[in-house]
């Protein structure tokens, strides 16, 4: 099969990071750049392939099978709706949309359209991921209890100066970077129903918060704390973590997760297992059995794309879906009211 030809549009951080992902997958060719810029025409002509100043331009130049929405938040659904109304597939870097209001227009469009939504939750792809969920379902940890999360690190000054907008309301880590746990705690526990949350910006003073306690309530009754902060000098942090994205300093013997069961529990991503041996030595009187669930690590962002391919081939459903995205940010808007308010958000499913 002939690779498919995949158009960026958004030429940022994260639009070249897709441009270097297609670049090493023979079942794709990047096929143009769509972005007003001076860096996206210089980077266009680098990959050899026609630059657009425009995503409308483009579309109206030759179609491509796929485009990647890595633009602005706030042009996420009207440039998706674009390739959908063209019958592109289309990949939407996360969040799917900056309100819920946006990201439903989305979803009912996705439902009308033939072309596919594919939602860029990246670590959905992630192995670590897999096994962690694979562990659950087996039955090791028994009945799912509780999760402890964080996403602990330190972002220098440098981060803020360079975009002023960070320092504003919708530019804090729980916009930016939680809708990341969001998604991995959905797929491991299932859907969350009640949120509740305190935020704090003691440490920069900035108009958004810079540090966040929140607590998940899903919906089997599990219950979840988690402790979100790009001020804390800590490495309890997926990037740090991980191991995926090669960017970031390591810690190997951290864990951003620990999930607990009523038979043991396991921490992520050093895949620590513990769990009594029988139902008979429950008790914290009694040892655990010790061991690591094997793991291979890959870049989720390479095997995002390969699902892609697939999304766009015909030959696969997107794993993230556009309702995917849209829970995530509905869960992301009920923190940001829990901690205005002081007051516990029920969540609409």
């Amino acid at each position: 099969m002939s690779p498919v030809n995949i158009a960026v549009a958004g030429a940022g951080v994260i639009g070249r990071a897709h441009m270097a992902v297609i670049a090493q997958n023979p079942r794709c060719r990047l096929s143009a750049v769509a972005d007003p810029s001076d860096t996206a025409q210089a980077l266009a002509h680098d990959h050899g392939v026609p630059w657009y100043a425009s995503l409308e331009a483009l579309l109206a130049a030759a179609l491509p099978d796929g485009v990647i929405v890595a633009t602005p938040n706030a042009l996420h659904v009207p440039q998706a709706l674009q390739c959908l109304a063209a019958g592109v597939s289309v990949l939407v870097e996360k969040p799917i949309a900056h309100t819920v209001e946006q990201a439903e227009k989305l979803v009912q469009a996705a439902q009308t359209h033939a072309a596919q939504v594919l939602i860029g939750h990246h670590r959905a792809h992630s192995p670590i991921m897999r096994q962690a969920k694979a562990v659950i379902d087996a039955g090791h940890l028994g009945q799912l209890v509780s999760i402890m999360g964080s996403a602990m690190f330190y972002k220098p000054d440098d981060y803020f100066a360079q975009a002023p907008w960070r320092r504003e309301v919708g530019g804090g880590p729980v916009l930016i970077n939680l809708i990341h746990e969001i998604h991995n705690l959905r797929k491991l526990c299932g859907e969350m129903v009640e949120v509740q949350a305190m935020t704090s910006n003691a440490v920069r003073g900035f108009a958004v918060e810079d540090t966040a306690a929140i607590t998940f309530r899903f919906a089997s009754g599990v219950l979840a704390a988690f402790l979100l902060s790009d001020t804390s000098a800590s490495a309890r942090s997926w990037e740090q973590t991980s191991q995926e994205n090669k960017a970031y300093a390591s810690e190997d013997d951290e864990d951003c997760y620990v999930i607990a069961g009523t038979m043991g529990s396991l921490s992520v991503p050093t895949m620590r297992l513990k769990t009594y041996a029988t139902v008979e030595d429950r008790s914290w009187f009694k040892p655990f059995q010790h061991s690591t669930v094997a793991l291979l690590r890959e870049d989720p962002l390479a095997l995002q794309m390969d699902h892609f391919v697939e999304v766009i081939q015909g030959m696969a459903e997107p794993l993230v879906s556009a309702r995917d995205g849209l829970q995530n940010l509905r869960v992301v808007e009920a923190i940001a009211q829990a901690a205005r308010t002081q007051a516990a958000v029920r969540l609409s499913s």
